[in-house]
């Protein structure tokens, strides 16, 4: 049985390379929102733990970047090492939830703003975020859990 998924607000990390996009919700879950972009980088770390601070959540969700057939490669597995040091960091909850295509959603909705690739680029890992909790409250609203809490010494097997 999938361990319940805890009760407040909730902070989505779409965790890349360059940039960390974060998202929240509201208390009451009703809606998700952009919250700001983050720079990967020296001060990356105390960005987030800031960010924390400000936004007060219950729990934290990270997107799991699995390849298109869901297996794990390069990517998930830096991820998951960053979602790890997050957990030890700010002592909440963090889970994985799968992000496969969210960039791409991301970047269509940019484009249907009239947001080109190249003005997008700061942005579109926020909206990346957005949409991984966006998946996250449809489906609590639905009474489904997604993702995998981590745990301390979890390898993060498979999605539930």
């Amino acid at each position: 049985m999938a361990e319940a998924f805890p009760g407040g607000v909730i902070l989505a990390l779409d965790w890349g390379l360059a940039r960390v996009g974060v998202a929240a919700c509201d208390p009451g879950r009703g809606w998700a929102y952009p919250v700001r972009t983050l720079v990967a980088g020296p001060g990356l770390w105390d960005d987030l733990a800031g960010v924390v601070a400000e936004v007060g959540p219950a729990v934290i969700v990270v997107g799991d970047p699995r390849r298109l057939d869901g297996t794990i490669g390069p990517a998930a597995e830096n991820v998951r090492t960053q979602a790890r040091r997050l957990a030890d960091l700010v002592r909440l909850p963090v889970w994985l939830v799968d992000e496969r295509m969210t960039t791409r959603q991301a970047q269509r909705r940019l484009h249907g703003v009239g947001r080109t690739v190249k003005s997008g680029r700061g942005v579109v890992d926020t909206v990346a975020a957005v949409g991984i909790l966006e998946s996250v409250l449809r489906a609590l609203n639905e009474g489904h859990v997604i993702g995998q809490k981590l745990e301390s010494e979890d390898a993060c097997g498979e999605t539930q």
